[in-house]
């Protein structure tokens, strides 16, 4: 990828010490930018910040948020910093309407007072729902079902407001299932507590727990268990900055999925994971768990065509490869 122009100067990493920030921040640094992280380290780990400063703050607190702003004079900000537990959303959705949607109004609004008008925001493909079709397209009809995917379909009609009132350009990027590692083993996928697949289906293997768990294997799919849309973490960090140099030229705002347009099943990701480590990987068939679609799979057609995307780890080996590779470490 060509180096930024000068006037994209440094970028503001929001979540930057998080799984996918940290990713794109490497990414960042790597074509020549200079990622500044700005975390509150509830979720994040500040081992993983290492290309570019930190600034510890919150989303919400304007006032940090700004300082920071002026110190560096990003050229635009990239925003990872959201509460992302599904099940947690349910239960407590008081702290993800005001984490994820009121700290991303004090984002857009400390932008806009610091004259920063280019977001790159991380959203999801929860905000879709239940699937009318397969694979999703951007057009798909969005009807989330949990707290969590209805707070960032809220802050992409923010956004679109913001646009509408001034002039911020922005690309919402809904991503499916973010998966595997930095292909150099710096830094990798770190959740506490761990919900995703891989990492659990890795952690039996490394004996940190005894055997992993199936929720439902009577879907109506090939072998029965769910299926999902696995895109490497590294993908998605290359679809950011292909984001930021579109707005840099001049891009519209726009949204786009990433996926990588297969699917794989549970049962896959285990039998692929025990040929990639060479474990057994002992598991419990347990119930559905209410509202798991049997087939999650995106298309991302759209990001092919306008952004000139592609997926590089788009097989199931390549990135467990990777993640065992992390998490053997």
């Amino acid at each position: 990828m060509d180096k930024p122009n000068k006037t994209a100067k440094s970028i503001l990493v929001t979540g930057g010490a998080g799984y996918i920030g940290a990713h794109a921040c490497k990414a960042l640094a790597e074509a020549g930018y200079t990622p500044v992280t700005y975390d509150n380290f509830v979720y994040g780990h500040p081992t993983a910040v290492r290309w570019g400063p930190l600034e510890r703050g919150d989303i919400g607190d304007r006032d940090q948020l700004e300082m920071v702003m002026k110190k560096y004079n990003p050229g635009a900000v990239m925003h990872f910093a959201a509460y992302a537990y599904v099940g947690e959303s349910v239960t407590k959705p008081a702290k993800y309407y005001r984490n994820n949607v009121a700290g991303t109004l004090s984002l857009l609004e400390s932008m806009n007072s610091c004259g920063i008008d280019k977001i790159i925001f991380s959203s999801t493909c929860a905000t879709y729902g239940m699937p009318d079709q397969i694979p999703i397209d951007e057009n798909h009809p969005q009807n989330p079902i949990n707290p969590y995917g209805r707070s960032k379909l809220m802050i992409e009609w923010i956004l679109q407001d913001f646009a509408a009132a001034y002039d911020l350009k922005f690309v919402s990027l809904r991503y499916f299932n973010a998966a595997g590692a930095d292909p150099d083993a710096e830094i990798g996928e770190i959740h506490n507590p761990e919900t995703h697949l891989i990492p659990l289906v890795l952690d039996v293997a490394l004996g940190g727990r005894h055997r992993l768990e199936i929720y439902g294997t009577d879907y109506d799919t090939p072998d029965g268990t769910c299926i999902r849309d696995y895109i490497h973490v590294s993908d998605l960090a290359d679809a950011h900055l292909l984001a930021q140099e579109y707005l840099n030229d001049g891009g519209q705002s726009n949204v786009f999925n990433l996926g990588n347009g297969n699917g794989f099943s549970v049962r896959e990701v285990i039998s692929t994971a025990m040929n990639v480590t060479g474990c057994d990987i002992p598991y419990l068939e347990s119930k559905k768990r209410p509202g798991d679609p049997a087939v999650l799979i995106g298309s991302a057609e759209k990001i092919r065509d306008n952004l000139g995307w592609r997926a590089v780890h788009n097989s199931l080996e390549a990135i467990i490869r990777t993640a065992w590779r992390w998490h053997k470490k």
